[in-house]
């Protein structure tokens, strides 16, 4: 039994690893080449902030998990750090903002996929892809960590393939239609062009909240810390190298945000199969994103079931590696979300899905907070916390000076403003119940040393 259970354990290098499977998706392969057409060259700046915004982030949960681990991560802290009113609120904005994502993540592989099969519909591959995320999901967090992991080394492999091309190129190994060449104005859209574009930057490092859940899994807690640092710092190599090259292979103007940064930027470059594999490593990229949000939202589910947040038979274990009423919520959430993606004007649910993803960065100033009140930190940490703060409310704050993306703000707001009428509602009933201040089990920690 004791060796079973040392299987399931985690080093760091694995949960590393993982970070950067259920990380590199969609959110770089096709938002990077939206950031580069937003701001020009300058976007390099924008990816270097965000990974330091993101270190601080993921830094400040590791900490948590270290002096405490936690089912529900993120979510159980900030109900720890402010009280029930924060548990609820996070885990059900993260919870519906996942669920909208997933729904576009989806009819993105589809259309991936049409690439290939250009005569099936997509509603056929969105249920492909959701029937086999929901297989993967029953496999427990050993097994998607595996996978996970195979993942990751795929997509870096094609990141690598791109990063080689790209430096024969400027090397004059590889003859294109056009020669490689330094931008010559980084800032083509200006300082306001650079802000509007940060908020893109920061979705390809989303994905560090389902790290924070897997944290628990690791065989020495205290690895947490070291797992992301090596993470951030792999992810953001990989990122500058890859986007540097890009623009300078073709001009800024080139990028639509229709196609992968990759292959938009080899175009110029008659090598065969390259748009075949990087159409594969965008549908890997999109599906392991898929999946690792998956199981992000079934445990903060269930997390929240455990609490009483959400009807508690959503926590009831069976024979199944996921309680069985929470794999039904997370698939029937999952297939109105394919509905609502297919049928909804690309405008409308663009907007939608767009606010979503604004909502998982409101998650990550919880974690701040809460790192700030529960972990006491020092001169240095706090100034960190407070500075992730800042660089998150400057992305948020930038997609106000985007028409594009403008909407999706107010939308934000619009579910943001939903849960806080919940929450209005529920805090009668939490008072008759009792429930636990702010601060209590972490104080409780604090005397027993």
């Amino acid at each position: 039994m004791a060796k079973k259970k040392s299987e399931k354990k985690l080093k760091w290098w694995q949960l590393s690893l993982f970070g950067v499977g259920c990380t590199i998706g969609t959110g770089f392969f096709l938002g990077s080449s939206i950031a580069i057409r937003t701001t020009g060259p300058s976007i390099l700046i924008a990816f270097v902030l965000a990974a330091i915004g993101t270190y601080f982030v993921f830094d400040a949960l590791a900490k948590m998990t270290a002096k405490k681990p936690e089912k529900g991560a993120f979510r159980t802290y900030a109900k720890q750090a402010m009280g029930r009113w924060a548990g609820f609120s996070i885990g059900w904005i993260y919870w519906s903002s996942e669920m909208l994502i997933m729904g576009s993540q989806l009819t993105a592989l589809s259309i991936f996929t049409k690439f290939w099969f250009p005569d099936i519909p997509l509603y056929i591959f969105a249920a492909v892809y959701a029937v086999l995320g929901l297989g993967v999901l029953l496999i427990g967090s050993n097994g998607l960590s595996r996978l996970e992991n195979i993942f990751a080394l795929i997509k870096i492999s094609a990141i690598l393939m791109f990063i080689i091309i790209a430096l024969l190129a400027v090397f004059g190994t590889i003859d294109g239609t056009r020669d490689p060449q330094m931008p010559a104005d980084y800032f083509p859209k200006g300082i306001i062009g650079l802000w509007s574009a940060f908020i893109f930057a920061f979705y390809a490092f989303g994905g560090i909240e389902v790290m924070g859940l897997m944290a628990t899994e690791l065989k020495n807690k205290n690895d947490a810390p070291k797992s992301g640092k090596i993470m951030i710092l792999l992810l953001t190599i990989i990122y500058l190298l890859s986007i540097g090259l890009a623009v300078m292979l073709v001009s800024w103007k080139v990028f639509t945000g229709e196609e992968s940064t990759f292959v938009v930027a080899l175009k110029n470059y008659n090598i065969p199969l390259v748009a075949d594999i990087f159409n594969g490593a965008l549908i890997i990229g999109g599906f392991s994103t898929m999946v690792a949000a998956l199981f992000g939202v079934t445990s903060i589910l269930v997390s929240l079931a455990e609490d009483g947040d959400a009807p508690r038979f959503f926590a009831k274990k069976g024979k199944l590696k996921v309680p069985l009423p929470a794999f039904i919520l997370t698939a029937s959430g999952l297939v109105t979300s394919i509905i609502l993606s297919l049928l909804m004007p690309d405008s409308i649910y663009e907007y939608i899905t767009t606010g979503a993803g604004l909502m998982l960065l409101y998650n990550w100033l919880f974690i701040l907070l809460s790192a700030n009140r529960l972990l006491k930190p020092g001169m240095m940490d706090r100034m960190k916390y407070y500075m992730g703060m800042l660089l998150i409310l400057l992305a948020v704050s930038g997609t106000l000076f985007n028409k594009e993306i403008r909407p999706g703000f107010f939308i934000s707001l619009g579910f943001v403003t939903i849960i806080a009428i919940f929450v209005l509602i529920k805090r009668s009933s939490w008072k008759k119940e009792g429930s636990a201040g702010a601060g209590t089990l972490f104080q409780k920690l604090e005397k027993q040393k």
